[in-house]
């Protein structure tokens, strides 16, 4: 064991930097979604993270990287523990470190949670630089970056298909020097869950500080509390919601087992939509464009859809010309991406990371537009 290591309660950094939503100066940490993250820039030859982990299903993922470089993802055992991010390494350099959740919040798990403690180095701290933009990501089980590990043809739902290293948001992010918050669950809509369960949308959880996770630990940590907004100013929120309302047509109607109440997207005898159930989708596309605005005031806000397919796509743009007309509100757009195919289609017939790269090459290229004309 290095004898110079010490160990440092966060508190005690004099620098270091959290990524995603989360309490300011908490001290144990928790970090709720995916790319949430404790960066730091720092010398010497080793360090460690002391981790405290809890799951009764689904183990979280991690990953770290040292310089920009992926270096290691791991499955995460429970327990409370430290674990070596890095040693051997020249003492004199800075290095950036930062480790952040691979798995998104697992609404599925009551137990699930990540809390970083501290660190352990035998080095000093350094301040670690701002961003240039900050960027929000709202989605599904893309967002989640669903199918981006795994092989073609892999169909377990786990963990460790799931990732933010192999994820759009980040790819973006990199090319526009971005923060990112995150917030997205598998299989959620806007309306409802791809098997028609209306509980299961994010806007009904997107003014919590992380309403998508159970639990008492969870609880105790605040996230169910209502999001503090002016934490952070994002530039943009992406928006990347209806492959699940989409599949919801298609599936049969979901019954709630403590009332036996039922609901359902339906479509006609000739396969149209049921034009009662696609304005009800559109209601809540245009109401959780006004809660987004709401928050984000100063947001560009851009709809983001197209890798799991088009059905929705001029049903949402539908809604969102009819939110500007209602609102004035003209600062967001629609952006198609591309869709998958059989040459980037990865696990659990998600996008792969293949698919990944091709989403964040438009989306990077319309931001960059879109700031460059802001500027």
């Amino acid at each position: 064991m290095n004898p110079n290591l010490k160990k440092y309660a966060l508190t005690q950094l004099p620098h270091y930097k959290v990524h995603g939503r989360t309490i300011p100066k908490a001290c144990p940490l928790p970090l709720f979604f995916n790319g949430s993250a404790v960066e730091v820039n720092v010398s010497g030859t080793e360090l460690w993270v002391d981790l405290e982990v809890s799951y009764d299903v689904y183990e979280i993922w991690i990953a770290c990287e040292i310089n920009g470089e992926l270096m290691s993802r791991q499955m995460l055992m429970p327990g409370t523990y430290s674990l070596c991010l890095f040693r051997g390494m020249s003492a004199e350099p800075v290095k950036n470190v930062r480790i952040y959740r691979e798995l998104q919040a697992m609404s599925e798990d009551t137990d699930c949670c990540l809390i970083v403690h501290g660190f352990q180095a035998d080095g000093s701290f350094y301040p670690v630089p701002e961003k240039k933009l900050t960027l929000e990501f709202v989605g599904d089980s893309i967002t989640s970056g669903e199918g981006t590990y795994g092989a073609n043809g892999d169909w377990d739902w786990i963990s460790m298909y799931m990732s933010y290293s192999r994820n759009y948001a980040k790819m973006t992010a990199e090319a526009l020097d971005a923060d990112v918050y995150m917030i997205s669950q598998g299989g959620w809509g806007v309306l409802s869950a791809w098997d028609n369960n209306p509980d299961s949308n994010i806007p009904s959880r997107y003014e919590k500080l992380c309403g998508l996770c159970y639990g008492e630990k969870n609880k105790a940590f605040g996230a169910f509390e209502p999001y503090d907004f002016s934490l952070r100013k994002v530039d943009a929120v992406i928006v990347n919601l209806g492959t699940n309302d989409a599949s919801a047509f298609e599936q049969p109607p979901f019954v709630n087992p403590d009332t036996g109440e039922s609901f359902k997207q339906r479509k006609n005898a000739d396969g149209t939509y049921h034009e009662d159930d696609i304005n009800r989708f559109k209601d809540a596309v245009v109401n959780f464009l006004k809660m987004l605005r709401k928050n984000n005031p100063q947001a560009h806000i851009v709809w983001c859809y197209g890798m799991l397919g088009y059905n929705l796509t001029a049903t949402i743009t539908d809604a969102m010309n009819r939110y500007t007309k209602e609102t004035g509100d003209h600062n967001l757009q629609f952006l198609q991406l591309p869709n998958t195919t059989t040459e980037t289609v990865g696990s659990h017939e998600h996008p792969g990371e293949l698919s990944h790269r091709r989403a964040a090459k438009v989306l990077t290229e319309y931001l960059q537009a879109y700031f460059s004309n802001q500027n």
